[in-house]
Order: structure tokens, then C-alpha cells, then sequence
């Protein structure tokens, strides 16, 4: 591998889709999503290796050393936010693919096969902007997701996942790669490695998340002819869960929990038009399940009381609960000593953010791998992790998938 090769596939790839303001916009199964994915398809064409795509849009680039036996799989997904960052999850992908060659080339050049095949995959929808849950295409791979249900999910203009993949060609038919484990290296999309001045982050743990799904009733009415006080306006009485979300936050240690409404959706959405109806989901996280517990229980006794107050009918519905998932001992151990050899400073971490590998770890052991990211920001234009940190990665990300195959976590 050399890293002026690794450079300029990233740099490549981060003109697909981009943005004014030096950001990508690649949501699932749009046209410019299937631009990366030609381009990742051709790399795996180029570099001799065979091409899967699975019935969730999942594509595998296998590396078939040994008949029969079965992958590791190293990789991340190439899908945006919208006006999101050129780092998050590209670089994953990117830099699996060249780990998958500098080791493609040292099992040749040896001439003996290790336990484990490889690949690099390019997981659909760990986004989740256009369509949700996210994380989608590796939970269906793992089996946490019902492959038919979500391939009904819509997107907010009523396009379903299934017609997106088929309208840009990669609704497969493969079952796709036997998995033994999987890597994963990611941006951080969070400030501490980057304040300590470590190098890697070795995650040994995801946060708890539970989300809401809020539908808030009021009464459609004339904004101009209806009086104020005979108006039951959804939109108003939404505006205030919002606020009651964020400052929830304050009940608890600082940084215990996060919390956000980053989608909302109103009917008629005229501007003469009270609102009828608003739609929202609420996201909780905190590495302390009971937190995010007491959190939920506090929202819902407020909502309660802000409903009656209006006048209004609000309903709440628990959403996309995710539970702590800790990663393997061994694995962070084998990483920690990959760094140490490497002369790269590391540290345990916890991963506030979800990841394709949280859903892998429930099938197969997994590791996963930080790099800093610049003032700790994510999912925006402003995303930036230097070349010398993204190398870096590279070559610690080859070195884990180097022992992964040797069958070191078997």
C-alpha cells in the first residue's frame, strides 16, 4: 500500500456528490450514492476480486484465498447525511480497500493461504437520513432487521427502499459473505482523541439510544380569522417538546446524556395554515442505560402535562432502542499491541455514535477503530480529519485485518 494511492482514491471519492462548502451529500440509493457505487464496483473489478451485492444493497469485494472458508470482513459504508462530511464512513470503505490489497499482495508473495478469507464491504443506509432506521444494511446482514420490512420503509417523499435500490441498480440477489469477524475504522466524530493527542481509538463499547416517536394532533385552522384562543396549534405545542428534549439534558451529570430533534415533519405546511399535525422524533443517548430511562420517563410525564394544557392529543411511541453492546476483550488487546508495534499512542473509547460494526459485534467478534477528528464535529460540512491521520488509520486498520485473518480472534 502506498499512501499517495490511498490519498488520491479519498480525494476521488469526496468529488462525488460534494457540496459548496467542501462537504458531501450521498443519501442512500440516490444517484449520486450510485455513482460511489460504481466506483467501488469497478476498484473490486480492477483489483481482481469478486463482486457481490446482497438483497439489502449490501456489496462485498471477496478476496477468496482459501475455497470454503469463510471472512473477515473489513469496511464501512459510503453513504452521506444530507450536506454531511467526506469523511464519515468513506473513509472506512477507502481505507479497507487498501488494506485488502497490501494484504492480498503479502499472501501471494508467501504463497500460503491464511485461515480466514477477506472482505471489504460497503454497507446500505448506516446513514439513516433518507430512510430510517439506520444502520439498516448491516443489521439486516446480522439479522437484527427484518429484510422485508425494510425494504418497505419509505423516505419522506413515499419512495420505497426496495424501488430506490432498483431504481439505481443495486437491489442484489447474492446471500452474501459467511462472516468470522469484522474491523472497522472511522473518524471519531467527537473531541477526545484529538485533545489527549492520541492517535487511535480503540472502542470497547456503544452508548445506549432510545428514541421517540412523536405525533403531536392539533386542529387545522385560518392563521389570520381564527382566534387565538380558540386555536389548537400542533406546531406550537411541538415547538415546546423540542425544547423540553433539549433541556432534559440539564437533569442529569454534564455529558451524561445527549439529546436532539433533528427531523420534523407538519401538515398542511401552508404558511395561512395553523398546524394540524407535527410529526418529530426525539433521540436520547447515555453510556448509562437508567439515564436515558429516567430521561424518557421525565419527557413523557411533561408531554403529558403539555398536551392537557393545550388541549391537544400527543403520541409517543418508543423507537429504535439500541442496548449497550460492548466489544471483545481480546480484540482490544490484540489492537492495543497492533498500535503499540506501530509506535501509535492508543486509548479505550466509547462510541456515542452508532456504527455498521455495533451491529456486526452481535453476530461475529468485531473490532472498531477511531481516528481524530478536527474541534470534534460530525455529520456537516465541516468535517475534516487530516491525511496524516487517515494514513495512519490505514496502517493500523491493515495490521488488525492482518491477525484477523491468521484466525487471531477465532
Amino acid at each position: 500500500m502506498t499512501s499517495s494511492a490511498f490519498l488520491q482514491d479519498f480525494h476521488h471519492v469526496a468529488t462525488i456528490g460534494a457540496t459548496a462548502n467542501n462537504g458531501v451529500d450521498r443519501q442512500a440509493a440516490t444517484p449520486d450514492d450510485a455513482k460511489t457505487r460504481d466506483w467501488f464496483g469497478q476498484w473490486i473489478h480492477d483489483a481482481g476480486w469478486q463482486l457481490q451485492v446482497d438483497g439489502i444493497g449490501n456489496m462485498f469485494g471477496l478476496l477468496e484465498w482459501t475455497p470454503g472458508a469463510p471472512f473477515i470482513l473489513i469496511g464501512s459504508h459510503l453513504d452521506s447525511q444530507p450536506l454531511g462530511g467526506r469523511f464519515d464512513g468513506a473513509y472506512g470503505v477507502i481505507a479497507a480497500l487498501h488494506a485488502a490489497r497490501a494484504i492480498d499482495l503479502e499472501v501471494r508473495a508467501a504463497g500460503t493461504a491464511p485461515r480466514f478469507n477477506l472482505a471489504v464491504v460497503n454497507w446500505f443506509n448506516e446513514e439513516g437520513g433518507r430512510f430510517a432506521p439506520s444502520v439498516m444494511g448491516s443489521s439486516v446482514f446480522t439479522g437484527l432487521f427484518d429484510r422485508e420490512q425494510m425494504l418497505s420503509v419509505k423516505d419522506l417523499q413515499g419512495v420505497s427502499v426496495r424501488e430506490a435500490l432498483e431504481g439505481i441498480g443495486y437491489l442484489g440477489t447474492d446471500a452474501g459473505p459467511k462472516a468470522a469477524g469484522y474491523a472497522e475504522i472511522h473518524i471519531e466524530q467527537g473531541r477526545i482523541l484529538e485533545r489527549e493527542g492520541i492517535s487511535i481509538g480503540l472502542v470497547d463499547s456503544s452508548w445506549y439510544t432510545q428514541k421517540l416517536d412523536i405525533e403531536v394532533l392539533g386542529e387545522q385552522s385560518h392563521t389570520g380569522a381564527t382566534a387565538m384562543a380558540d386555536r389548537h396549534d400542533a406546531l406550537v405545542a411541538a415547538s415546546k417538546i423540542i425544547l423540553m428534549v433539549h433541556e432534559v439534558t440539564k437533569d442529569f451529570d454534564e455529558e451524561a446524556l445527549v439529546s436532539s430533534v433533528g427531523q420534523l415533519t407538519l401538515e398542511p405546511n401552508s404558511p395561512i395554515v395553523v398546524a394540524r399535525r407535527v410529526h418529530l422524533v426525539a433521540d436520547l443517548r447515555s453510556g448509562d442505560p437508567e439515564i436515558v430511562n429516567a430521561a424518557r420517563a421525565r419527557l413523557l410525564a411533561d408531554i403529558g402535562k403539555l398536551a392537557a394544557e393545550h388541549d391537544i392529543k400527543v403520541n409517543v411511541k418508543d423507537f429504535d432502542i439500541r442496548p449497550i453492546r460492548r466489544f471483545p476483550e481480546a480484540g482490544l488487546e490484540l489492537s492495543a499491541k497492533i498500535a503499540a508495534n506501530l509506535g501509535l499512542s492508543s486509548r479505550r473509547i466509547q462510541t456515542m455514535a452508532g456504527h455498521d460494526s455495533v451491529a456486526m459485534n452481535t453476530a461475529v467478534p468485531s473490532v472498531m477503530l477511531f481516528i481524530p477528528s478536527v474541534d470534534g464535529v460530525s455529520h456537516c460540512e465541516r468535517e475534516f480529519t487530516s491525511d496524516e491521520d487517515m494514513v495512519t488509520g490505514v496502517q493500523m486498520l491493515t495490521g488488525v485485518a492482518r491477525e484477523l485473518v491468521q484466525g487471531e480472534l477465532a
